[in-house]
């Protein structure tokens, strides 16, 4: 066969076609639903209670799981198979943190560049592998995310391709369209647009409500561009934007307003006036302004993009994450209400929910890629898995503890999620990580060799040392199990 014309951006339109059909799914099975259907017993985002940053996570459902799996399917799609797709890996795929493992400070890692290239196709086997990203990180759009990480690695990434911590938050459009939502975070507008490009229809900012009321932060002063940008929320009949069809045809005081929802989309610019402004409402009368409850039990929902306490940016030592922030908002709550126990709920990693529909997005793009037929699994039909995600890291306390639960959660016969954590980001060399990975090696390019090796050492097994194509069930003979560890084992986090 000849050999195949690489192209770093292989895989961008593939993601995207498969992201789009999943979106498409997704809607469908949500209008199959709706009529009738009572949203506050649906339940997709109340249970996720988390009641701190480090609590169990997983057995919480998934924002974004179906209610069955039986529908997945119910769309046909016409497979998208490339002749040569028997050098395009259909069994195993990498998952990539980026901070700390793919970008460092807006800078790209040494070993990144070329780690995407060798999953490019330019490896010693000449295959391409598929590969998606998963980050905690937010606060734009998600086109402007992928275009920095297109312009740092020197390649194209495409929205298929991209999981932000926010991006869930979408799935809860539906939920709160024609209600008032706190959107908090990231630098001046943005996150607000996002959210309402996400579908809500009625976002309030901190910066609002300090434009209505000054006092609410004490030592916080909007600057002249801040107070242009921020939005009336006092308004007569006439002057209210479209959308606010639930709002009172006159609003005179912020009290006439009530918060339904509040989502912490990004990293707080200014942690005092944000956390007293989140307070306010976690200790409101139902989420109306200005109002305080007697029993400290009545607040709306508040939902964070991720729960990271920590994160590795350009400065030489960590720096506080939205985590650190939530776990403010639990404390002093706390503090302040007599002893009160504040639930607040997150998204991203490690919450398995996240890691969930990752493996639904590479589900969908191994089923369209290479036109594969449906699997069962405990009964249930489904698109076929990936055998095995590997997952590479920086941080044990999300990266790595979300892939191990995962991975438990997925049992001997689902997709083996594989934990690699990097050393040039939040983990420190020569520490004991808090949650154990499969593997410890220096970089991201050291773990794409490792992930790469192994998977052809595991072929070579299989088929008596002869090195099998891509497209053979090399799985035959073992069945859904997984097949036993054959790579050598080296350093105090060797493979398990």
């Amino acid at each position: 066969m000849p050999a195949r014309q690489v192209s770093a951006s292989s895989f961008a339109e593939e993601f995207d076609a498969a992201r789009n059909r999943l979106t498409k799914l997704d809607f469908e099975q949500e209008q199959e639903h709706e009529p009738g259907h009572d949203h506050e017993d649906e339940s997709p985002m109340a249970s996720p209670s988390l009641s701190s940053s480090d609590s169990l996570t997983s057995e919480e459902p998934s924002p974004l799981e179906s209610d069955n799996g039986e529908n997945d399917d119910a769309t046909p799609f016409t497979p998208m198979v490339d002749p040569d797709s028997d050098n395009v890996a259909d069994n195993f795929a990498f998952a990539f943190d980026i901070d700390g493992v793919l970008v460092r400070g807006g800078k790209p890692i040494p070993e990144a560049i070329e780690a995407m290239k060798v999953l490019n196709g330019e490896n010693e086997y000449g295959i391409k592998v598929p590969y998606i990203f998963l980050t905690n990180g937010g606060g734009k759009f998600e086109s402007e995310r992928c275009a920095d990480l297109s312009r740092q690695l020197d390649m194209t990434v495409s929205e298929g391709q991209f999981i932000c911590g926010h991006t869930p938050m979408r799935e809860l459009s539906s939920r709160y369209r024609d209600c008032s939502v706190l959107v908090v975070g990231g630098e001046g507008e943005t996150c607000r647009l996002v959210a309402e490009s996400y579908g809500f229809h009625d976002v309030i900012t901190p910066g609002d409500i300090l434009k209505a009321n000054a006092s609410t932060a004490p030592f916080r002063r909007l600057t002249p561009a801040e107070h242009a940008a921020s939005r009336d929320l006092l308004f007569s009949r006439g002057r209210g934007r479209r959308h606010r069809r639930h709002r009172p045809e006159v609003v005179r005081k912020l009290s006439d307003i009530v918060i339904s929802a509040v989502f912490v989309f990004a990293d707080s610019r200014d942690w005092a006036s944000d956390l007293q402004i989140i307070l306010d409402v976690a200790q409101s009368r139902g989420g109306r302004l200005e109002t305080r409850s007697e029993t400290f039990d009545e607040g709306p929902p508040i939902y964070f993009s991720h729960s990271d306490v920590v994160w590795s940016a350009a400065h030489e030592h960590v720096r506080l994450g939205m985590g650190a922030l939530r776990k403010m908002v639990e404390t002093v709550f706390e503090e302040t209400t007599g002893g009160k126990k504040l639930v607040t709920h997150a998204f991203g990693k490690p919450q398995v929910g996240t890691f969930e529909f990752a493996e639904r997005l590479l589900r969908q793009w191994r089923a369209e890629k290479h036109g594969l037929g449906l699997g069962t699994l405990h009964g249930r039909s489904q698109k076929p898995a990936v055998r095995t995600v590997y997952f590479v890291g920086d941080t044990p306390e999300s990266d790595i503890k979300g892939t191990n639960a995962m991975d438990e959660k997925s049992g001997r016969e689902g997709t083996e999620w594989y934990s690699i954590l990097v050393k040039t980001g939040v983990y420190q060399e020569g520490t004991e990580p808090r949650y154990r990975p499969r593997k410890l090696v220096d970089n991201v390019l050291d773990a794409v060799h490792h992930g790469i090796r192994r998977e052809m050492a595991r072929k070579r097994t299989t088929s008596g040392g002869r090195l099998l194509s891509l497209d053979e069930d090399v799985f035959k003979n073992v069945g859904e199990r997984r097949m036993p560890e054959i790579v050598e084992r080296v350093g105090p986090f060797s493979e398990q």
